[in-house]
């Protein structure tokens, strides 16, 4: 499997996939997420990112609702089919639903723990790239804390 030429993903016992979402410019991450078997096929045949929502328990079209899509750039698999890596290009928009381009937009300090509780995180993008109350027009937001 490590090295062969056709595609059989490993799907964990709920039926689904890690995927790292990277933009094919920058390299920087966007995102992670999940794919099901039919999110996975949505993707490849539309060329467009399509997740399983694990909050919402539903197929998720990336972009549907904000606007900004993850046009497909290139797909890969890790060495035992368990983790898909995807390039993707969003253009002018964003992949974080709370705004920022990057869902991964801060940072955490390295070294000694003074208080465990309270590790102050540093934000690396300053600005958002969207009001989300304005994009999603008061949807339940499922991650919110």
């Amino acid at each position: 499997m490590e090295e062969g030429i056709f595609l059989s993903p490993k799907f964990d016992s709920k039926g689904l996939v890690p995927v790292i979402t990277t933009d094919f410019k920058t390299g920087d991450v966007l995102m992670h997420g999940y794919m099901s078997k039919i999110a996975f096929k949505k993707t490849i045949e539309t060329k467009e990112a399509h997740y399983w929502s694990r909050s919402r328990k539903a197929l998720w079209h990336k972009g549907k609702t904000s606007g900004f899509v993850q046009k497909v750039v290139e797909l890969r698999i890790d060495d035992d089919q368990d983790a898909i890596w995807m390039k993707v290009n969003i253009g002018k928009g964003a992949s974080c639903h709370v705004g920022y381009i990057s869902c991964f937009y801060r940072s955490i300090p390295l070294g000694k723990i003074k208080n465990s509780k309270k590790i102050k995180m540093k934000f690396e993008e300053k600005k958002k790239k969207f009001d989300p109350d304005k994009v999603y027009k008061g949807q339940p937001n499922p991650t919110k804390l």
